[in-house]
């Protein structure tokens, strides 16, 4: 109950200093093409994660009002709803950082620390894909950095919930596959969007979230 509250107080804090926003992406709607053609990247930006920034500043807002009220019922009734939209907001603003139209590498630190626990970058890229296509439903497939063991992990995660607050791990690389990611183009072929991602994913990025969770 104290970490709740705890929690719920942080949330509120940021509520009061101000609104979310809808980030920038880093290049056009149409760069990242014909990995992910413009129309997916427009509607998916400017209404997807749009709609998760708009509904979390109205549960923040519902969640002021719950506390100026002392109102501990509604106030954990909200959790769901902050859980879920938070979680689409930060997950989706890494992602648009993940993504880039130009070849990149991952640094030299990043790479050795993937070939001592997979052998090899390809090996890597298969078991992730692997456990990315296998979400059931809408979810995440991410890359995350485990302060505790100071190793790298794989996982796999439901929905829109956040991975650094629902297992610890800090997001370094995240695979969106809600159909809404990839559906108008490439159909139920999850496997095939999942596969192409690779092409654009910006190690510069990558490398960097790594650097800094170390």
């Amino acid at each position: 109950m104290f970490a709740l509250g705890r929690n719920v107080s942080n949330v509120a804090k940021t509520a009061v200093r101000g609104k979310h926003t809808l980030p920038k992406l880093p290049y056009d709607y149409a760069a990242l093409e014909p990995i992910v053609c413009r129309e997916i990247m427009e509607l998916h930006h400017t209404k997807h994660h749009q709609t998760y920034v708009n509904n979390l500043n109205a549960a923040e807002e519902q969640l002021a009002e719950a506390q100026s009220k002392n109102d501990v019922t509604k106030i954990i009734s909200l959790a769901p709803a902050l859980r879920f939209n938070g979680g689409g907001h930060i997950n989706h603003s890494i992602f648009w950082q993940n993504l880039t139209s130009e070849k990149t590498q991952p640094s030299a630190d990043l790479k050795s620390a993937i070939e001592s626990q997979w052998k090899s970058l390809d090996a890597f890229k298969k078991e992730m894909t692997a456990l990315t296509v296998a979400v059931q439903g809408s979810g995440w497939g991410w890359l995350g950095y485990n302060k505790k063991t100071q190793k790298l992990q794989i996982v796999a995660m439901p929905n829109q919930d956040p991975l650094e607050a629902s297992t610890g791990l800090v997001p370094l690389f995240g695979i969106d596959v809600w159909e809404h990611a990839y559906y108008l183009q490439y159909k139920n072929l999850r496997p095939s969007y999942v596969e192409a991602v690779w092409d654009i994913a910006n190690w510069n990025d990558i490398s960097k979230r790594y650097a800094a969770a170390k």
